[in-house]
């Protein structure tokens, strides 16, 4: 799979993190540490992102949040579970719609090689 160069450097970032403290820890344990990654590359990202709801014409806050949006383009959703399942990549590809974001990544920092835990979305 081809990734564009933004997806690129965030992708180091989270290598860099999941290099540094292996599997096992909180999810908003890498969220902080890869938020302090994307500020050492420069990148502008912001944390916990409020998502509202469109509904009948009506932006309801139901509580959703965005982990991390980097540059107004990309979605990350973090993750630090036993292996990503459907309801994951579905939750993703939901915010990418309500946010009229078309790229997303679910990063999975649960996993022996982060490789294996990073799935990119385009809608």
């Amino acid at each position: 799979m081809e990734f564009d160069e933004l997806s690129k450097k965030v992708i180091g970032c989270a290598l860099d993190v999941h290099r540094n403290l292996g599997p096992g820890l909180l999810e908003s344990t890498y969220e902080q540490c890869l938020a302090h990654e994307l500020s050492c590359a420069k990148l502008p990202f912001q944390l916990q992102v409020p998502l509202p709801v469109n509904y009948k014409g009506v932006l309801l806050d139901c509580g959703y949040r965005i982990d991390v949006l980097v540059d107004g383009k990309l979605i990350l959703e973090l993750k630090s579970v036993e292996q990503l399942l459907p309801i994951h990549e579905a939750q993703l590809l939901t915010y990418m719609k309500l946010a009229r974001i078309p790229t997303g990544l679910l990063i999975n920092f649960n996993v022996v090689l982060l490789q294996q835990g990073i799935k990119r979305f385009v809608l």
